[in-house]
């Protein structure tokens, strides 16, 4: 396949679904919170009881047009809502209020790793309920499927990419930058097992150098980064096999099995007119002026790139800056470390040490530890006036994360402080040289290298507390 593949260009296009971080649903005051009781979350707005009237929640728009702005769109001074009319049993009024041909934001793009992705617009719209399958064996052999609304009427930012991915390395990268985008604007939380972010795949193939796409099939609800690229790449071998077999690619809607490692098909992709549009009536149309977008503009953080760009000129590589953005939470107590005045270089080796090490051992956060920013500047600081040796700082850190400890404190308590008495110094160091004579014979013979067991036998003689720097120099004039 991997031949055959040389033959096609790949284009990939992504619809994101964003669940936006309002404390109630877009069209109604019933609350939006995860993994409650089911149909708890309702009202008759929601269940699209007779005579009840939608009414926009303000803070669903802020949010719609902060993520614009950090995507770099434009936001048109008028957009309207629409009833995308379909029926499904989660879909209790038979529509789906949604925007159509004046969404809330358009014409934006996304810089990934060097690469200009168009955004061709965000909407917004609710989101529908969730159907439950029981019984038996599950969704394969359920006997009955059950129906929770309380997701219905959730508010969603669609954000719709241009078909500008050539592969599914190029889709990931892009669907993990969007993510830190919406989390660090604090619009949506990027969940993607919970659901609060979903992403759908159009996907087609054509010869290359042809000017002309082929015919995309969409891969609905992914949601892990890995699933993702794993999807992709199969729908793109599907594809293939079925062109080099003299067959048509159908335009269609497949879900993806990652389990089976396989996509199936759905349903038959509907087209715009088949969900007959129309101005939501119960609506007016919404004018954004200028100074309202001014307004949420100010208030913008700043957005992941920025921060990457701001590491690396602190000396940081770009993969532990990358590393650090990737993770909010890490990032933010990064970010208070180097207001504290901390040195970044120490700073972020601690990060990606001990620290991420033991992160990653426990399944935690930074913020579920007990380690402060103030405490872990002044660890740094012990480190700078040789109070500790660097050693030993990577010693008390995991017992500073598990207990707040603070590093004076447990340096006192356990006598760790740095040996920098150089007439101290040199008598250990005089007592290794003399237990030692073959090395050191070997030593004043060309093999210098054999500095470093000398040096390892004074730390371990002093369990870590001499200064490296003093030991090295008081070896070098013992051994000649």
């Amino acid at each position: 396949m991997e031949d055959l593949r040389d033959k096609y260009e790949v284009v990939i296009g992504l619809e994101v679904h964003a669940q936006l971080k309002t404390k109630s649903k877009i069209f109604a005051p019933d609350g939006c919170e995860f993994g409650k009781e089911p149909n708890s979350e309702t009202s008759p707005i929601t269940l699209g009881m007779p005579g009840v009237l939608p009414v926009l929640n303000k803070e669903a728009v802020n949010m719609g047009i902060l993520t614009g702005l950090a995507l770099n769109c434009e936001i048109p001074e008028r957009c309207k809502f629409d009833r995308k009319q379909y029926f499904y049993p989660d879909l209790p009024k038979g529509y789906q209020i949604s925007q159509y041909d004046e969404p809330i934001c358009v014409n934006g793009y996304l810089n990934v790793k060097g690469k200009k992705i168009g955004i061709t617009r965000a909407h917004l719209e609710e989101d529908a309920g969730k159907l439950v399958h029981a019984g038996a064996d599950g969704l394969a052999g359920s006997s009955y499927s059950l129906v929770d609304l309380n997701r219905a009427g959730t508010p969603l930012l669609e954000i719709v990419s241009e078909p500008d991915m050539r592969s599914s390395e190029e889709a990931r990268n892009y669907m993990e930058e969007l993510r830190n985008i919406v989390r660090y604007i604090g619009v949506c939380d990027g969940n993607l097992e919970e659901g609060s972010m979903r992403c759908d795949a159009n996907i087609s193939i054509m010869p290359k150098g042809s000017k002309e796409f082929g015919t995309r099939a969409e891969i609905k609800n992914v949601n892990s980064f890995s699933a993702l690229q794993r999807a992709i790449e199969y729908e793109i071998d599907r594809q293939i096999e079925i062109v080099e077999e003299g067959g048509k690619v159908v335009q269609e809607t497949r879900l993806w099995d990652d389990n089976a490692r396989e996509t199936k098909s759905m349903r038959g992709k509907e087209d715009a007119h088949d969900y007959r549009y129309f101005p939501e009536p119960d609506l007016m149309p919404l004018k954004i002026s200028r100074e309202w977008v001014e307004e949420i503009r100010a208030k913008m953080p700043e957005l992941p790139q920025a921060k990457r760009e701001r590491y690396m000129s602190l000396g940081l590589s770009e993969y532990d800056a990358s590393v650090i953005v990737e993770q909010m939470g890490l990032a933010l107590f990064f970010d208070e470390v180097l207001k504290l005045g901390a040195s970044p270089k120490i700073a972020v080796n601690f990060i990606m040490g001990e620290i991420a090490a033991y992160l990653k051992e426990n399944k935690l956060e930074i913020n579920e530890t007990k380690l402060t920013p103030e405490n872990l500047v002044e660890l740094i600081s012990l480190i700078e006036k040789n109070t500790i040796s660097n050693n030993i700082g990577k010693q008390i850190i995991v017992d500073m994360m598990k207990d707040g400890s603070k590093a004076s404190e447990i340096v006192e308590k356990r006598g760790l402080s740095q040996i920098s008495d150089t007439g101290a110094i040199k008598e250990i160091a005089q007592k290794v040289c003399d237990a030692n004579p073959a090395q050191v014979t070997a030593y004043k013979n060309g093999k210098v290298q054999l500095l470093g067991f000398f040096v390892g036998q004074v730390m371990k003689e002093t369990k870590g507390r001499a200064n490296p720097k003093a030991v090295n120099e008081i070896l070098k004039e013992i051994l000649g």
